[in-house]
């Protein structure tokens, strides 16, 4: 039996714009990273009886219409087709559409989400009381780098015996059993550009504004790149139950 889907998170799309430094009420500097987010049209409704899972799709940013396609021009507005026609006289009913510009960055957000309507736009002051977060995004390309700089190998020694293969790898193989390299082998490759989420980050500030969002630390990718942020489903735990007075730690006397 398939199980029911579960409420969704607060989320919103946007970008990075660039690190920079704020100070907290105790006068300590504090780190952040500012990302432009939103507004955010709803483009869709996933509903389980017409799609087998519950969401909402949305976008960010403005595409220009010579650069989308028919089809991404038809996700947001109706568009006279003779497909459409036949559709609407055989009497199927077409989904509502957000009447908006199609968007570069679209993405859905898995869950229920009570009230959600198409062309219903999302704006930052939905993080209101929100305290941590998590950031999604993609990582810096790298291109292929070696073992040194994509895994923090210590290369190999600088004496006599080692001859230009100071950043080699080294060994590889299991010997003569099993004879063959484990799948896994941390190895030369190509390093970043990769999806990576910064879990349970704190949020600063909101600026509502200027649709900004001022989260604590590093976020991924490169200024400019698109990131989600979600209300975060991670519990912090503080402290915790304190042993009983009676009872030692193993070995002690």
């Amino acid at each position: 039996m398939k199980s029911p889907d579960k409420t969704g998170r607060k989320g919103i799309l946007g970008r990075k714009l660039g690190m920079t430094q704020v100070f907290d009420a105790e006068g300590a500097v504090v780190p952040v990273t500012v990302i432009e987010a939103g507004p955010c049209p709803v483009m869709m409704v996933r509903s389980p009886d017409r799609d087998g899972y519950a969401a909402i799709q949305i976008g960010f940013l403005d595409k220009p219409r010579r650069l989308a396609s028919k089809s991404v021009r038809g996700q947001v507005a109706k568009l006279d087709s003779r497909r459409g026609k036949r559709r609407a006289d055989a009497g199927v009913v077409q989904p509502p559409k957000a009447d908006c510009e199609p968007k570069r960055f679209v993405r859905e957000l898995r869950g229920v989400y009570d009230g959600a309507e198409v062309g219903q736009l999302l704006t930052v002051e939905l993080f209101e009381g929100v305290e941590f977060v998590d950031v999604t995004g993609t990582t810096k390309g790298r291109g292929t780098a070696g073992v040194m700089k994509r895994h923090g190998f210590k290369g190999q020694r600088a004496s006599h015996g080692v001859k230009k293969v100071h950043r080699h790898q080294g060994g590889t193989s299991m010997n003569t059993s099993p004879a063959r390299v484990f799948k896994g082998k941390r190895m030369a490759g190509r390093y970043g550009n990769e999806r990576s989420t910064m879990r349970n980050v704190k949020l600063v500030r909101i600026d509502k504004e200027h649709n900004l969002l001022v989260i604590r630390g590093a976020v991924p990718g490169p200024i400019g790149t698109y990131v989600t942020v979600m209300q975060t489903n991670k519990i912090r735990k503080v402290g915790g139950p304190a042993a009983p007075a009676g009872k030692k730690k193993a070995g002690g006397k």
